[in-house]
């Protein structure tokens, strides 16, 4: 009997069972546990930062030039818009008098009665009085069905300019939503930039900021460059510029009075700059008009090659032309270069030279 008696079986499936089960689960968590602190991704060095904050900002340049475009397409299209609805207001105005004249003449003939003129004649008691009231009478019913053909001619603008304004309408409202979408695509790469920078510490902040404020784009320098070396390009030019036109002496003379001033997406001056910004104010105190965007500067003159550049000129960057500075001779040039970075004077060699234009 004893031989064919069932085993009593634990809850838990017994001490062995139970023995394996926490040698596994411990395994299992002890595996998690090395595999996760092995394959930790390593913090990145400060070089590695910047070239990377150094790439967002490049990125938020391209679309802060998109942003200027879709303003400027904004800004035109309202203009046009507005043109176009005070004209209809205008002319909506002279359409309603005219009808009120034309309604007037029409209740008056209705309260006279509009008797037949032959009847009036019948009637009148001085008949050469009659028909000189009734040549009137006819040169007043000619100047009524003048003015009706006039507001029908004026209802038919009306109702062409409301048509245009609606179609305009329609433009600025698409140049808005791409100005919303390059404004969000601006502003999440500058604070993707400034996350990135969040991660140095004090001391390799301060050596990064010295090196972005003495115009360091190498970066080796960026960490290794002592926190007092400040060497703000923002100063002063040494020495006259000698410029090939008085317009372009005018340009340059306005731009360096600009050094030290912010960078600001989007801003065109007086006390704040973009890149296109900068150029196109420096142009527009020397009497010449630029349009906003640096994909459009470009092609605002005469194409010239790097041996040929002089004072004036404008000098482009990046193989998407997205950056631009106002050439002053000796390889250098003023630009406003990016958030944290004055307007200053750097050396056209810093970025990769995409084109020269000749201006004025």
């Amino acid at each position: 009997m004893a031989a064919h008696r069932k085993p009593r079986q634990s809850p838990l499936g017994g001490r062995p069972v139970r023995t394996a089960a926490t040698l596994a689960l411990v395994s299992a968590a002890g595996a998690t546990l090395f595999e996760g602190s092995g394959h930790a991704a390593p913090s990145p060095t400060p070089a590695q930062v910047k070239a990377q904050v150094d790439r967002l900002y490049e990125e938020a340049e391209v679309a802060t030039e998109k942003y200027n475009g879709a303003k400027e397409q904004a800004d035109t299209a309202r203009a046009a818009f507005d043109r176009l609805r005070d004209e209809a207001a205008r002319r909506t105005e002279r359409l309603n008098r005219s009808r009120d004249a034309l309604g007037a003449v029409a209740a008056a003939q209705y309260r006279s009665g509009g008797l037949d003129p032959a009847i009036q004649l019948a009637l009148t008691s001085d008949p050469d009085q009659y028909l000189e009231r009734a040549a009137i009478a006819e040169k007043a019913g000619d100047r009524q069905a003048a003015a009706l053909t006039a507001v029908r001619r004026e209802l038919a603008v009306v109702r062409q300019l409301r048509a245009q304004s609606e179609g305009r309408l329609k433009e600025l409202r698409t140049h808005e939503a791409e100005l919303r979408r390059q404004k969000t695509a601006v502003q999440s790469k500058l604070d993707a930039a400034r996350t990135l920078l969040a991660r140095l510490t004090a001391e390799e902040r301060a050596r990064y900021e010295a090196a972005v404020a003495a115009g360091s784009h190498d970066a080796a320098n960026a960490s290794a460059a002592p926190a007092t070396a400040r060497a703000d390009r923002a100063g002063t030019v040494r020495g006259p510029i000698s410029a090939p036109t008085g317009r372009a002496a005018e340009a340059i003379s306005f731009a360096r009075a600009q050094l030290g001033k912010p960078y600001v997406w989007g801003a065109t001056g007086p006390s704040a700059y973009d890149c296109s910004g900068l150029t196109q104010a420096a142009w527009r105190a020397a009497g010449v008009s630029l349009p906003r965007t640096t994909y459009t500067q470009i092609n605002a003159g005469r194409r010239v090659s790097r041996s040929e550049l002089a004072p004036g000129d404008l000098v482009f960057f990046y193989s998407g032309i997205s950056h631009v500075g106002l050439y002053i001779g000796g390889g250098q040039m003023i630009h406003a270069p990016r958030p944290g970075a004055p307007v200053r004077v750097a050396p056209i060699d810093e970025m990769p030279f995409a084109g020269a234009t000749r201006v004025g």
